[in-house]
Formats: C-alpha cells, sequence, structure tokens
C-alpha cells in the first residue's frame, strides 16, 4: 500500500495554525482509502464547529442553452471562536468568480483545493478582521453542465416534447455542485432565493412562493424558507408545469400530460397528512405540495421541504402505491425537523420514517396492512443483506464512512432494518400506547437540531428510565453488527394467508393441467406485488408457463410499476429471452434506482446478457441523473 500526503487539515485553533492535512491511501486493487474530512461529518470539508453558516440568500439565472446556472450566494456567517481566521465550505464543480465581504465590500482571498474524488473540493475563505463575528459572505460563481446534483432535459426527454426541463437531487453531498455550502446534515439554515427563468416556464422550490415579477424577456421568482433545514433539501425545478389544488395545504405540480392523474393518484394526500400530525405533532411547514418529476429521477421520493418531489412510477391508476407519499409526509418530522448529524446515522432519518409511514397507513387502512407492508419489507432487508453481504460493515445501523461516498452506503437497510429496531423497541417498552408519546417528546425535543445515534440513545434511555425491560435491550447487537437484526417482530400475517393459497396454487399448475387456475381479482394490489415477490423468490419458473401467464395477464404492460418490476425480475431469473428487451427499454424510460439496479444486477448475473445489459446502460447513461449512473456502473462493475 502506498500512501500519499495530498494536503493537511489538521488545525490548532487557539494560535490560529490552520494546516490541511488529507490522506488518500491508494490500495494495491486501484482502491482508495481516506481520512475523515472534518471532525463532525466524514463526508465534508466544513467545519462548523468554528463558523458556521447561518443563513443563505441565492441569486441565479437559468441558462438552458449552457445549462448552467449562474449568479451568486450571500452567505450569513458567525465565527464560533475568536481566533478563527478562515470559514470552509463545500464545493462540486463550480466556477468561483470571486467573493466579497458584503458589509465592508471587501474582496476576499480564499483556496481552492484540488477535486477529492466524488466528495468535491473544500473551498477556504479568509475571515477579514472586524469587531464583530458575524460576517456575510457574497460569492459570485457558476455550475457546470454536468452538476451532479442537477439533471437537465432537452424538449424531447420530457412529456410535452417542447420545453427544457431542470430538476435537482442533492441528497446526500451534492448540494455543494449547486452552491458552495456546508454541504453536512449538521448545519441547518434558512435560505431564500431570486431565481431568473424565461416567462414559459414555472419555477418551484422547497420554501414558499413570496412573489414572482414578470420583467422583459423573463420571470424573477423570489422563494423563502423560514425554517432551518440543512443544504440536501435545498430543491429547484423548472420546466413546463400546471398545477391542481388537492387539499387546503397541498397543490400538485406535473407537466401537462400527467396532471389530472397525479391529481387524482394523490387525492387523500390531507387525510395521510392529518394522520402523521396526530401521530408527531404540529406540521411547522405551512404547505405541502407534490411536484410529479420525469421519469429519469432516481428515487421514489424526496422530502423537499414545502414540495415532495416523487416519480411519476407512483401513478399506478388506483392509488396503491401513494403509501410512497405517507413515507415523504413522514419525513416532515423525522429527517426534516429532527435530522442525522452526518450520514453515518442515516436510519436516524429512515428508519423513523418507515416506522411513521406504516403507522400511518395502519391508521388509514388497518393495523393488519401495516403489519403486511412491514413483512413485505423485511424481505426486501433479506434480499438486500444477501446482496451486500451478511458481514458487510455497511448493513450495521450505525456505519463507518470514512472514505466511502454516501451514495455507495446508499441502500434498504438503514430504512428497514431501522423500521424493525423502531418496531422492536415499541414492543419492548408496552406498544404504541407508550411509546407514541415518547416520539412526540423526542420531535419536539430535538426540532431544527441534528443528533447522533448515542444522543437518541441517552434520550430514549432517560425517558424510559423507570422501565425495566429496557436493560434487556442489546444495543450493540442492534447498532453496530452487520446482517439482519437480532429480533424479527411477529407481525400479524392474516393477509400473507391468501398470498400462501395462491402462490402454492401458481406453483402447482402449469400450462398442461389446463387454464390458469386465478383471474388475478382475488386480491389487491399490494398482495399481487407480494404474490410476485415470492414467486422470484421461489425456483425459476417454466418459461412455457410464463408465456402463458404473459399472455393472459399482460404482465410487462401493467400500470403499477411494483408489479411490473417483480414480473421482469421473474422472467430474467428463468432466463426468458423474451423478457430481455422488454426489461432494458423500460429500465432506459424509468430512472428509479429501486427499479434499475436489481433489474442490471440480475442482467449481470445472467452471463449470457451480461455485455447486453452493460452496452445497453452505456449507450443511456447520458440520460440518467448523477446517482443512478454512478451507483449502477459498480453495480456491473465498470471502472469510473
Amino acid at each position: 500500500m502506498r500512501i500519499l500526503k495530498l494536503f493537511d487539515v489538521a488545525r490548532n485553533v487557539s494560535n490560529c495554525v490552520i494546516r490541511r492535512n488529507f490522506v488518500r491511501n491508494f490500495a494495491g486493487d486501484g482502491g482508495t482509502r481516506m481520512a475523515r474530512f472534518s471532525p463532525i461529518d466524514p463526508s465534508s470539508f466544513s467545519r462548523p464547529d468554528l463558523a458556521v453558516v447561518t443563513n443563505i440568500k441565492l441569486s441565479l439565472k437559468v441558462h438552458f442553452d449552457q445549462k448552467i446556472f449562474s449568479g451568486n450566494c450571500d452567505l450569513t456567517v458567525k465565527k464560533l471562536h475568536e481566533n478563527v481566521n478562515e470559514v470552509v465550505l463545500d464545493v462540486k464543480d463550480l466556477d468561483i468568480e470571486s467573493i466579497y465581504e458584503t458589509e465592508t465590500n471587501t474582496k476576499c482571498k480564499y483556496t481552492l483545493s484540488q477535486p477529492v474524488g466524488e466528495f468535491g473540493s473544500e473551498l477556504a475563505i479568509e475571515i477579514p478582521p472586524k469587531e464583530v463575528n458575524n460576517y456575510i459572505f457574497t460569492i459570485n460563481y457558476k455550475t457546470r453542465p454536468h452538476a451532479s446534483g442537477l439533471q437537465w432535459l432537452e424538449p424531447e426527454q420530457t412529456a410535452g416534447k417542447k420545453h427544457p426541463y431542470v430538476f435537482s437531487q442533492f441528497q446526500a453531498i451534492h448540494a455543494r455542485s449547486f452552491l458552495p455550502c456546508q454541504d453536512t446534515p449538521y448545519v441547518k439554515t434558512k435560505y431564500e432565493a431570486l431565481i431568473n427563468a424565461p416567462t414559459d416556464l414555472s419555477v418551484v422550490m422547497s420554501a414558499i412562493r413570496d412573489a414572482t415579477k414578470p420583467m422583459i424577456g423573463y420571470n424573477l421568482h423570489h422563494f423563502k424558507q423560514d425554517v432551518p433545514i440543512q443544504s440536501y433539501l435545498i430543491a429547484i425545478a423548472i420546466g413546463a408545469l400546471e398545477s391542481r389544488k388537492i387539499g387546503p395545504r397541498s397543490t400538485v405540480w406535473a407537466e401537462k400530460e400527467f396532471i389530472e392523474m397525479a391529481a387524482n393518484e394523490f387525492a387523500n394526500t390531507e387525510k395521510q397528512l392529518k394522520t402523521a400530525e396526530d401521530i408527531c405533532g404540529p406540521y411547522v411547514w405551512g404547505i405541502y405540495d407534490l411536484l410529479v418529476l420525469p421519469p429519469s429521477f432516481p428515487f421514489g421520493g424526496m422530502e423537499n421541504p414545502c414540495l415532495t418531489f416523487v416519480t411519476p412510477t407512483l401513478l399506478a391508476g388506483d392509488r396503491s402505491l401513494a403509501n410512497v407519499v405517507a413515507h415523504e409526509i413522514a419525513h416532515s418530522w423525522t429527517g426534516n425537523l429532527v435530522t442525522n448529524a452526518n450520514f453515518e446515522h442515516f436510519w436516524l432519518n429512515e428508519g423513523f420514517t418507515v416506522f411513521i409511514e406504516r403507522k400511518i397507513l395502519g391508521r388509514l387502512e388497518s393495523p393488519q396492512v401495516q403489519d403486511f407492508d412491514a413483512y413485505g419489507g423485511t424481505v426486501e432487508l433479506k434480499e438486500a443483506i444477501k446482496v451486500m453481504g451478511s458481514n458487510n460493515p455497511l448493513t450495521n445501523l450505525v456505519v463507518n464512512l470514512t472514505g466511502v461516498h454516501p451514495d455507495d452506503a446508499f441502500s434498504r437497510v438503514p430504512y428497514e432494518k431501522g423500521q424493525t429496531f423502531l418496531r422492536y423497541l415499541e414492543n419492548t417498552v408496552g406498544g404504541p400506547a407508550v411509546f407514541e408519546p415518547f416520539l412526540r417528546k423526542y420531535f419536539d425535543t430535538y426540532k431544527y437540531r441534528s443528533l447522533t445515534t448515542d444522543e437518541f440513545k441517552a434520550f430514549f434511555i432517560e425517558y424510559f428510565s423507570s422501565t425495566p425491560e429496557i436493560k434487556n435491550i442489546e444495543w450493540n447487537k442492534w447498532l453496530h453488527t452487520p446482517g439482519m437484526p437480532p429480533v424479527i417482530p411477529d407481525y400479524d400475517k392474516t393477509l400473507l394467508k391468501t398470498i400462501d393459497e395462491m402462490k402454492q396454487r401458481w406453483l402447482n399448475w402449469d400450462e398442461k393441467s389446463g387454464p390458469v387456475p386465478f383471474s388475478g381479482d382475488e386480491i389487491t394490489s399490494i398482495q399481487k406485488i407480494q404474490l410476485l415477490q415470492d414467486i422470484f423468490e421461489s425456483e425459476p419458473q417454466p418459461i412455457k408457463k410464463l408465456e402463458v401467464l404473459e399472455e393472459k395477464f399482460k404482465f410487462t404492460e401493467v400500470q403499477n410499476a411494483e408489479i411490473k418490476f417483480r414480473w421482469l425480475r421473474i422472467g430474467i431469473k428463468a432466463k426468458w429471452e423474451k423478457i430481455v428487451d422488454p426489461a432494458l427499454n423500460w429500465v432506459n424510460e424509468v430512472g428509479r434506482m429501486k427499479y434499475c439496479r436489481p433489474l442490471y444486477r440480475d442482467f449481470y448475473n445472467w452471463e449470457e446478457m451480461r455485455a447486453k445489459a452493460i452496452q445497453n446502460f452505456q449507450d443511456n447513461r447520458k440520460n440518467m441523473m448523477h446517482v443512478s449512473a454512478y451507483t449502477i456502473a459498480h453495480d456491473l462493475r465498470l471502472k469510473e
């Protein structure tokens, strides 16, 4: 192993010695291992413990012809130690033109480190001497066309085919490709934005619209977010959008071609929001709008405050996949209001969110549906851990991200293992009637703050100090041990009985024994999804049998993406060549990683189709958002 010293990051605040110390280890296999960038967050160069950003003001113009934003951002900075002489920010592929201390109009000296892989660079701005410790820095800059947090679409890539489109996805650490910032969830700030955009396009952001001012040739859009948020929750989308009111606090936005379908699909949003408030406490964000993005959006949803981004794959036609909205609503408390201090504690965001999402589902549907969904999550968790390896430290609830990009650590583990742990804790202390008051107290105590797992643990132990059962909780096994959870709750399996019976009928039937012995109408959409998952986990199915079932049910043409996804996986597992083109065409249309990554992994494991799948990916990666292309390239074992 060869060790190359790149630059120093060790700091001595008391005597203003600030040395950047960064060590990169080059392994023999070409891989790299890196030191933690800062004491607070291994994925951020910033030092908010020394000088912290407290407010952000953006003034930007969109240039669709160049695929960039240009303008400036004002950062309000508070110095936390008298002898600190710089503020440290994260940037990635930004062209910094100049920096000024606004109140004195002093041009500031700054240093920009060489980029470190996908993490970007450290921007250190020299703080001029002043009697007070508060500063405003104006940074004039431009983004670049391949900014990892932005997706630029040509008109032909949109539903309407007439106008360009751009949208953001900054989680986990891609806000630094849009603005200079302390790109760590440890830091929360208010923000406002002035966006200059063409008159024929709409602009939406994760904030309250303050005004839209028509100008000659463009509109100036003003947004304000008065609740402090972390950088990855800043969000923007610009395109030919229409809107429909779907509730007293909610509007849905989409391209004209999807707007009516979206308004119908998400008509129950207010019910979900009210149910979440009953569980979690007051909703502090004012509005809860939704934006249905183009298909290349890589996630099911993104919990941007005031404006949840969702994938069009949720438009099933029967509202059967709208529970994703319940997930994003839950984030209004779990992740947005109370936040993981860094992504090593990501389960504090996502485990809590899945836990609350299922409580919403249980109240709006039934406890049986809640447990049915939790059982399905356990199945997904088993597959995720099988793929990652049961001894993989990234299957811990609390992970070590030293030298590991958060995108490389992303999986179902923090979601489902985290939810399972919380369900176990709830059962341990006496059930929902006891645990839900704790949740509300937790959210109220830590609102507008970020915390670590140790802080959560200490709060839990103090709250339940008079509950003797908590002494039996094996914290280390749950938090720091890889693999499946040590305990799986005893979920209600009532809704699984029909599925088990249909599964046996499916497996015992073949095309020679007469007509297909079921119509599909006997079970709900969510049960069909689980049935197909169970079939996928069984032995590979005979191809002739699959052909008959496809002829009858037209699974490759269904609108429900969860059903189609599982059917395609069943076909690939059976090495059914006729399923290859429909599957590849679908991953070219749908950018959601939940579907694309497993399908590409399945193709990789089918040796005869591996090269075709890799070629398909290489031909289409230009249409993918960065995080999708980056992770799928790793799945296909392609060198970046």
